[in-house]
């Protein structure tokens, strides 16, 4: 991202060369602008910023960059809807059929949206496509929520108390903050929770991929949530998402991103005492025994790793393998990603699209080659570089030691890093040697081993012969430095409701 002159002009972008939707380039051709109290906003000063296409690095859209004057006026609504609007009034049974007419009305504009992620993100469009009918299928499941929040009642043994009970409320006011790997995932795991407990919500997106929040932000519109309820603020973390992360009218803070700005984020919120959740980055191991089906094994660890490019909180970057299998596993794992197609995400039979941004790009390859100098061997086949686009190709580095810099921090890129091992417990020793704790997976046919593994991995999710599932009724998160609190489930509530105990004297 980078700061511009409104009137610089946009540059035509290859997108434009491919069959996209008549609503996709209608939504593109158009001005962006906040989203505030009901109303599409300018920002306060006047500063702007544009988003590329990562694809090529041509200008998309140029959007508004919020000032602290537009986050104070967008908490200001969320505040006063919360307060003194028709919100916190407004029936379980109402909030729940507003979600779930905002679910439909997504589902009709299902195909707009993935084209906008793939624009914006980069990613295949299959891929796109699949996320948006998990966010909507996640909309669906939490609506129902809505009307299932509930306090319990209770005998005391205070003779002068005839009754008890408690009550759960909404929080408040909830600042959102998001990243850019999987933007309508993430904007509706922040946006939703809040809505169906009564809080009000200002959603603060990634500079780099604001667009499909924008669309959620017209589409929340055309459903018709009274104003205020819904904030959309756009611009740089460093600005706009510090200060919502300050402000002393923030009743909850929920953040996805990496470890570094998690810490600053809790910091700026304790001023407050603001409540904070945070899902923060990962260095996932994948465990392969021997006893493992070695194709499902390696086409497992695959798929655990190259996935969105790499790009995933969870995604199985650390790959340890039982030395009898370990030179046929990496092996093929090599030959899978050497067989993987980088195009651009819009592109018929793409199997990986580009990184994010130029930033993102030249980070993942500078841990490529800190790989290489280190001592690793490069399994996969070098490719020519693209000439345009913010592409790496996915790599694979064996021979790798837990003391690396490419094995100990995240990359958030297409590489996966291998070593060999010799017991179970050796691979749980390599496993758990990580300051991140979001996610593992076991490779394994015997069943006494996968259950002796799991209790003993310091991660907040363990998968067996699978890996980076989820599923809107089962909680996601992590351990250690991979953050507090849970995604998903009905345990993701709790975070945006406070408990009211009631007595009532005889």
């Amino acid at each position: 991202m980078q700061r511009v002159a409104e009137e610089t002009p946009i540059a035509e972008g290859e997108w434009q060369s491919y069959d996209v939707s008549a609503r996709t380039k209608e939504f593109l051709s158009k001005n962006k602008r906040m989203y505030i109290d009901g109303a599409w906003v300018e920002g306060a000063d006047g500063e702007t910023f544009r988003s590329f296409d990562p694809a090529t690095g041509s200008d998309i859209s140029c959007l508004p960059a919020a000032s602290k004057q537009d986050v104070s006026r967008a908490v200001s609504a969320a505040r006063c809807a919360f307060e003194k609007g028709p919100w916190r009034d407004y029936l379980p049974a109402e909030r729940e059929r507003l979600l779930m007419q905002l679910a439909d009305l997504m589902e009709q504009h299902r195909q707009p949206i993935a084209e906008i992620e793939t624009i914006d993100n980069g990613k295949p469009l299959a891929e796109a496509l699949a996320s948006a009918d998990g966010t909507i299928a996640y909309i669906r499941y939490m609506a129902g929520w809505s009307t299932k929040v509930s306090g319990m009642s209770s005998t005391l043994s205070d003779p002068n108390c005839a009754q008890a009970y408690t009550r759960r409320e909404p929080v408040g006011v909830v600042g959102a903050i998001i990243p850019w790997n999987l933007p309508i995932s993430m904007a509706a795991w922040k946006v939703i929770p809040p809505l169906v407990t009564g809080c009000t919500v200002v959603l603060k997106p990634a500079e780099q991929t604001s667009l499909s929040a924008i669309y959620l932000a017209e589409l929340i519109e055309e459903v018709g949530f009274p104003k205020g309820v819904f904030n959309l603020i756009t611009g740089m973390g460093s600005t706009a998402g510090a200060e919502l992360a300050s402000h002393p009218g923030i009743n909850k803070i929920a953040f996805t991103g990496s470890t570094l700005v998690g810490k600053s984020i809790a910091h700026a919120a304790a001023g407050n005492l603001s409540r904070v959740s945070l899902e923060l980055g990962g260095k996932s191991p994948v465990i392969v025994l021997e006893d493992c089906n070695l194709e499902v094994a390696a086409r497992g660890a695959a798929d655990a790793i190259f996935y969105n490019q790499g790009q995933v909180c969870c995604a199985g970057s650390r790959l340890y393998v039982q030395r009898g299998l370990y030179d046929r596993v990496v092996a093929e794992v090599a030959a899978i990603a050497d067989s993987i197609k980088l195009a651009p995400g819009l592109e018929p039979g793409c199997q990986m699209g580009p990184l994010v941004s130029a930033e993102q790009q030249n980070r993942v390859s500078n841990y490529i080659e800190s790989g290489l100098e280190e001592g690793a061997s490069l399994a996969t086949q070098p490719r020519p570089a693209k000439q345009t686009g913010y592409f790496v190709s996915p790599t694979v580095l064996s021979d790798t030691s837990n003391e690396m810099k490419v094995v100990k921090e995240e990359i958030f890129g297409p590489v996966l890093v291998a070593a060999p091992f010799e017991s179970i417990d050796e691979a749980i020793e390599l496993a758990n040697d990580t300051p991140y704790g979001l996610g593992a997976s076991i490779w394994s046919d015997s069943l006494s081993n996968v259950h002796s593994i799991i209790p003993k991995l310091r991660a907040g999710n363990v998968w067996v012969n699978t890996h980076n599932l989820v599923d809107p009724s089962l909680p996601f998160g992590g351990m250690k430095a991979s953050g507090y609190g849970r995604e998903l489930g009905s345990e993701q509530l709790d975070a945006y409701l406070e408990t009211k105990s009631v007595w009532i004297a005889s």
